[in-house]
């Protein structure tokens, strides 16, 4: 992979590969518009999404890893939904080549169309992650995490399953006063910076409890419940 400064060193002169089309990046060291919409249908009978956020990359770059400590960005999309330091931090990262946020909430059933817009020398190699919170959670996050789209070209587009994951950085006590969504009628503190989760680590989403399975402090009710997939994702290459 070129770094910035072996690019600045390549001659004004392009070398055009034989074979080789727009597509995959021919023209070695120029920079290519590369754009995709990515669409994202909520799965789930009573989870709304939080407004998306889109990051195409390269494998520098990463959303989160299982096993490992969320940052203080992903914890606060995890806890609020708000979507905004995420996003930031990506944006400044040298491996990541667009950022996109989502207009609004996802309803249940519902779907949403979300294009992100970058530059890149060549597609090879480049990918995609998505994230957003369940808002009836606590820390819970909806994600795609380093999908390979490099081998998408103008006009195809490929579908994935998304599943759920765990922050990680707060109990999921789902009470009133720390779960966001409507459930809890608006009620809930959404970030906190203190993590009061045993693992302090991203893993996959157990589930909720709710009242219905007798934890008698919980906000949500059957309806919050949900199966892996929580949402369908397909991404289609524009340009």
């Amino acid at each position: 992979m070129f770094t910035r400064k072996h690019i600045l060193m390549l001659p004004t002169l392009a070398i055009l590969t034989a074979g080789c089309d727009s597509d995959n990046g021919a023209l070695l060291g120029t920079a290519q518009e590369v754009q995709y919409q990515v669409t994202i249908t909520n799965l789930t009978a009573g989870q709304p999404l939080s407004p998306a956020a889109i990051v195409v990359h390269r494998n520098g770059w990463r959303a989160f890893a299982l096993g490992e400590t969320a940052s203080v960005a992903l914890e606060k999309l995890a806890e609020s939904g708000d979507n905004s330091d995420f996003i930031s931090a990506a944006g400044a990262d040298l491996d990541v080549v667009a950022t996109s946020s989502g207009h609004d909430v996802i309803a249940p059933g519902a779907s949403e169309q979300i294009v992100a817009s970058g530059r890149a020398s060549s597609t090879s190699g480049l990918q995609l992650s998505w994230a957003s919170m369940p808002v009836n959670t606590n820390d819970g996050l909806a994600a795609i995490n380093g999908i390979d789209i490099g081998g998408l070209a103008v006009g195809q587009s490929a579908t994935h399953l998304a599943i759920s994951y765990d922050a990680g950085t707060e109990a999921n006590t789902e009470s009133a006063d720390t779960v966001p969504g409507p459930a809890a009628s608006g009620l809930a503190e959404g970030f906190n910076p203190v993590r009061n989760d045993v693992r302090n680590a991203v893993y996959i989403h157990p589930g909720v409890v709710t009242q219905a399975d007798g934890l008698s402090t919980s906000t949500l009710g059957e309806s919050h419940r949900w199966d892996n997939p929580i949402a369908r994702i397909v991404i289609q290459r524009l340009q």
